[in-house]
């Protein structure tokens, strides 16, 4: 994928593919087999942010991220024929876990291709719901091409993280439920790697509530979407070295790009430093496991470079899938 490539020749956009429509007709797909996660209030976060803050816990979603809604969403439409074949995707975990559970629920074979360094526990609760995985040094392999001569030789399905349409309406249930919930919001953090959860929400909460502003929040290491936001033209990052491996992503998608570029009001990033606080304060003072790249919002919204003091904030928690010593060893090292 080149950087120009989502562009036309005339320089314009082309019509984004998904659209708050989509996002209710995936809300009613998804009623019964989703959990509608809680919007909670801290006064402490208040005090530290200046701000009346709305936090939605999707930490608490199944498989405990917010990725089993896109995953099934996308999945629950495949073609009778499609599914036979199986599913394939790549992931570091938590859209892995999501495409297995939503497998074993559907009754469809899935094949989950992960990182060897991918956490531990993800990798575990993959195998747990009956997904097969296959393992890849991401320093040595691409991801995608390896997706793609797998899924060529078997005649598998890929539904990929977050470049698909069906999972970015299925993210947009996060938006449309926390816009439900919180009324009247003049901000809304939410973390972004691919932008899937990102343009879903943008698209919820500019239809619900149009004057509310958007931010994407990024991992200071992994600053593409940040990049290409400014830019308006598709930047990319190999590897980045970042404890939010959900925002490992090398790049904004073929649908995820134009969406941010629509919906989303400002890109941000914050370091991972920021993250551990923001996790520490959940651990500690909420009683909540979150995990680095589910913080991203919250340091976002802390970080200062957003005024969002006297306001009405919600930001999401896009997960809670942390490996307890790993996580300990984080803050032990801040």
């Amino acid at each position: 994928m080149e950087p120009n490539e989502l562009l036309r020749g005339d320089g314009s956009r082309p019509v984004p593919p998904v659209s708050f429509q989509d996002i209710l007709s995936a809300s009613d797909l998804l009623s019964g087999m989703v959990n509608k996660t809680p919007v909670i209030t801290s006064r402490t976060l208040d005090a530290m942010s200046g701000a009346t803050v709305f936090v939605k816990c999707e930490n608490f979603q199944r498989t405990g991220a917010f990725k089993f809604r896109g995953a099934f969403n996308a999945m629950s439409r495949l073609p009778g024929s499609d599914k036979e074949h199986g599913v394939l995707t790549y992931s570091s975990g938590n859209h892995a876990q999501a495409i297995a559970l939503s497998g074993q629920l559907l009754g469809i074979a899935t094949t989950i291709i992960m990182p060897d360094d991918a956490p531990a526990i993800k990798k575990a609760a993959t195998e747990g719901y009956g997904a097969r995985v296959i393992t890849y040094d991401k320093h040595e392999t691409t991801r995608e091409v390896l997706a793609a001569e797998i899924a060529k030789e078997h005649g598998m399905t890929i539904i990929p993280p977050y470049d698909h349409p069906h999972v970015v309406a299925g993210q947009g249930t996060v938006g449309l439920e926390l816009m439900q919930a919180a009324h009247e919001l003049d901000y809304l953090f939410v973390c972004c790697g691919g932008g899937g959860l990102l343009s879903g929400c943008a698209i919820a909460a500019k239809h619900l509530q149009p004057h509310c502003q958007v931010i994407g929040v990024e991992p200071e290491a992994g600053d593409d979407a940040t990049r290409s936001f400014h830019s308006g033209t598709l930047q990319k990052v190999h590897n980045p070295d970042t404890i939010a491996d959900g925002a490992r992503t090398p790049y904004l998608g073929k649908v995820t790009f134009p969406l941010v570029l629509q919906y989303a009001d400002q890109m941000i990033t914050v370091s991972d430093a920021a993250l551990i606080d923001a996790m520490r304060f959940f651990w500690e003072r909420a009683k909540l496991i979150v995990e680095p790249t589910g913080a991203l919002a919250t340091a976002g919204m802390l970080s200062d470079q957003i005024d969002v003091r006297g306001a009405r904030v919600g930001v999401v928690i896009s997960g809670g899938n942390v490996d307890l010593e790993a996580a300990l060893k984080l803050f032990a090292s801040h």
